[in-house]
C-alpha cells in the first residue's frame, strides 16, 4: 500500500461519484455488492496489472493496446516507447481510458486525462526520482535506457468504477499475497 489517508478518501470519492452519476444499466450490474471500496481495491491491484489502453487517433478513431499498468496512490502508472502510436496520440491528445480485467472476476474502469511523468525535453514530474526507483526495481535497473526510450504517464481519472464478482473471494486472494509494508509510503 503506498496511498496516504487522503490519496485514500480521494479515490473513495471518485469511486462514490462515478458509480452515482453512472446509467441505470451500469448501477445495476455494478451495486454495492458487486464492488470495492477504495482500501479493497488497493490490496486487489498490486504489482503489475495488464491495461487494456485506449487512445484516440487524429481523426477520432480510437485505439486500444496493453500497457503495464501500477497503481501507486490511487491513481494507474504505464509506459511505452518513445516512438510507439500511443505515444504520439496521447502527446497530442492526452486523453484515455483504460481498462483492467481478470476474468469475470474483476474489473477496473477508468477514464481520464494523461501526465507525461518524464518528457525527453521538459522537467519530470516531482516525483518521477521515487517513481523510476520503483520502476527500476520491478523491470530490473538495465531492462530499459530510461532516459530514451521509455516514456511514462500518470492516468489522472475523473472516472472510475470497480466490478467484483465475488468481493470475498477477491479479499480472500489478495489475503494469501505476501504482507505489504504499510510504513513505505515511498513511490
Amino acid at each position: 500500500m503506498r496511498e496516504t489517508p487522503e490519496e485514500l478518501n480521494e479515490l473513495q470519492r471518485l469511486l462514490d461519484a462515478s458509480l452515482s452519476r453512472s446509467t441505470a444499466h451500469l448501477r445495476s450490474i455494478i451495486d454495492t455488492d458487486r464492488t470495492l471500496t477504495a482500501e479493497q481495491l488497493i490490496q486487489v491491484v498490486t504489482g503489475m496489472c495488464t491495461l487494456a489502453l485506449s487512445t484516440v487517433t487524429a481523426t477520432g478513431e480510437p485505439r486500444i493496446s496493453g500497457v503495464d499498468g501500477h497503481f501507486l496512490h490511487g491513481k494507474w502508472h504505464f509506459g511505452t516507447a518513445r516512438g510507439a502510436a500511443k505515444a504520439r496520440h496521447l502527446a497530442t491528445r492526452p486523453v484515455a481510458s483504460a481498462a483492467h480485467m481478470r476474468g469475470e472476476d474483476l474489473g477496473v474502469f477508468t477514464h481520464g486525462t494523461v501526465e507525461i511523468l518524464n518528457p525527453k525535453d521538459g522537467e519530470p514530474a516531482a516525483d518521477w526520482p521515487d517513481l523510476l526507483a520503483y520502476f527500476k526495481d520491478f523491470y530490473g535497473e538495465d531492462s530499459f535506457d530510461w532516459d530514451n526510450d521509455v516514456v511514462y504517464y500518470r492516468l489522472h481519472p475523473h472516472w472510475m468504477t470497480v466490478y467484483a464478482a465475488d468481493t470475498a473471494q477477491l479479499a480472500a486472494q489478495s489475503d494469501s499475497r505476501p504482507p505489504i509494508d504499510h510504513t513505505d509510503r515511498s513511490v
